[in-house]
Formats: structure tokens, sequence, C-alpha cells
């Protein structure tokens, strides 16, 4: 909270093309790209490398947000200075792979590679590889937010949704289609259940 609070130097600088309104923006992409980035690296680390203790690991909360607002002030603004509690202060373009470090030695459990991924997202954003967001890309992202939180609740059985009903897409009743290779050719079967009834076109 305390690097956080230093951070918000990025509402001050408009003339430099960030601002309130940049923060806004381009917090949701780090919200979203950091957290799909350190899904996937755990997909990986799990089924690639065979590591179990990942199945095992829950990561939540914010810092990956301040570490790539630290990765994109270090780009924009590498004179700023980050303040950490009161009496600790940074090169902000240090900072990142400092706190990065420093946080791994003093607060153990803190998630590495959900560091890591908000500053390699937080990198993408500063070079301008990742650019183009609006309030209308901004109010679709949120909604698609909302949405998924939502749903996730309703499956998780966290909360009974009774207007929301989630079904399955497989029909057992629908033909299904299928390649059989043989050889060097391949061959396309169609299987079907009889089906009582109107006839299916």
């Amino acid at each position: 909270m305390s690097a956080l609070w230093s951070l918000g130097v990025v509402e001050r600088l408009g003339y430099m093309g960030l601002g309130i309104e940049f923060y806004l923006h381009y917090m949701l992409v780090l919200i979203v790209l950091s957290g799909m980035l350190i899904l996937g690296a755990y997909h990986v680390l799990i089924q690639k490398f065979k590591l179990e203790y990942f199945q095992r690991v829950t990561a939540v909360g914010y810092s990956c947000v301040v570490f790539g607002w630290m990765m994109i002030l270090s780009v924009k603004q590498p004179s700023t200075k980050l303040e950490l509690f009161g009496f600790l202060s940074l090169p902000i373009s240090f900072a990142p792979f400092e706190s990065l470090i420093f946080t791994s030695i003093i607060v153990p459990q803190a998630s590495f590679m959900g560091h890591l991924s908000g500053i390699i997202v937080g990198y993408a954003i500063a070079w301008g590889l990742i650019h183009g967001m609006n309030n209308y890309w901004a109010v679709s992202m949120l909604g698609w937010i909302a949405l998924v939180f939502v749903l996730s609740l309703k499956q998780s059985g966290a909360f009974v949704f009774n207007f929301l009903e989630i079904e399955s897409v497989t029909d057992p009743s629908l033909p299904s289609v299928q390649f059989l290779a043989s050889g060097n050719s391949r061959t396309l079967q169609i299987s079907s259940l009889p089906v009582s009834g109107p006839d299916l076109v």
C-alpha cells in the first residue's frame, strides 16, 4: 500500500500522456493480462514440467498491478523516487526488480510469478506494445470482468443465482463428427443416434 501511494504520481503526469484516465484504463489491462499471464505460467509449470506444488498455490491481491506501474514509471519517468514505508526511497528505474527480490526475501509466501507477470505487462504498456485503450474498451472490459466474476461464483457454488443457469454445450442427441486417419489420408466420419420426432436438417 505504501508503494501504491507513492505511485500516485502517475495521476499528476497528464502532460506526459499519463494522468488519471490513463491510470484507470491501464489498471484494468494490468489486472486482466497479468492474471492471464500468471495462470498460463502455472498451467505450463503444472502440465509441462509436472510441478504439482503449483496446483496448491493461490495467488490473490493487487501487487502485480503495483509492480506493473513501477515498470511503467521506470520507463516514462526514470527520475521519480519510490517511497516505501516512509523511510526507504528507491530510484524508480531500479524499483521493480529491487522490490521483486526484496519482497521475495521478506515475505516468502509472496507470489514471485505474480509480481513478475505485472512487470512484464507493465513493460509492454510502457513501450507501447499494448496501447489504444479508451473509454469504450475500458467499459467493455469492466463488463466482461463482472460477467466472468459472476459466472465463476455461480460455477463454484459459493453463491446461488437463481436467475442464472449454466448448461453444458454438448448434446448427445446431435451427430458427432470426427476425422479418422488411415495411411496418408483422412476420412470424415459422421455418426448419429436415432432421433425420434422431427428430422434433423
